[in-house]
């Protein structure tokens, strides 16, 4: 099972993909954010068999939805209108900062930043619990 993971931004999406089994993300593309972003993302789903969509939650430093948080809501709704897929949020604080950190000599991180909210979903979601043997 494939997902997607969504960076989004005023002026770029950052778009990640994970691998068949579901367990890793990598960087995919990172879109401008425009009138062709939802057709974008739609053909991606498409031309990669997505099967869920996890979309970073923007969040200020006291855990409230920011300025963001309103555009992330109507591309959700827009995205809603064209794909068949669950979509899910996942929280994320700073990941735009966290890619920077890891990758110094790039102009645009988007894409590494959707891939670490990804992960972070990916990570939560295939955690085993221990059994009483372990």
């Amino acid at each position: 099972m494939r997902y997607l993971g969504i960076d989004y931004g005023t002026k770029r999406v950052g778009v990640a993909v994970s691998d068949e089994s579901g367990a890793m993300a990598f960087p995919y593309a990172i879109l401008e954010n425009n009138k062709k972003l939802v057709a974008e993302v739609k053909a991606i789903c498409e031309r990669e068999t997505i099967a869920h969509i996890i979309i970073g939650e923007s969040l200020d430093f006291k855990g409230q939805p920011n300025i963001v948080a309103g555009d992330i809501s109507r591309f959700v709704n827009d995205l809603r209108a064209v794909v068949s897929l669950p979509i899910s949020s996942e929280r994320e604080f700073l990941s735009t900062r966290q890619a920077r950190f890891f990758q110094t000599e790039k102009e645009h991180v988007d894409d590494s930043a959707a891939a670490i909210i990804l992960q972070s979903y990916l990570d939560r979601k295939n955690v085993k619990p221990l059994s009483e043997t372990d």
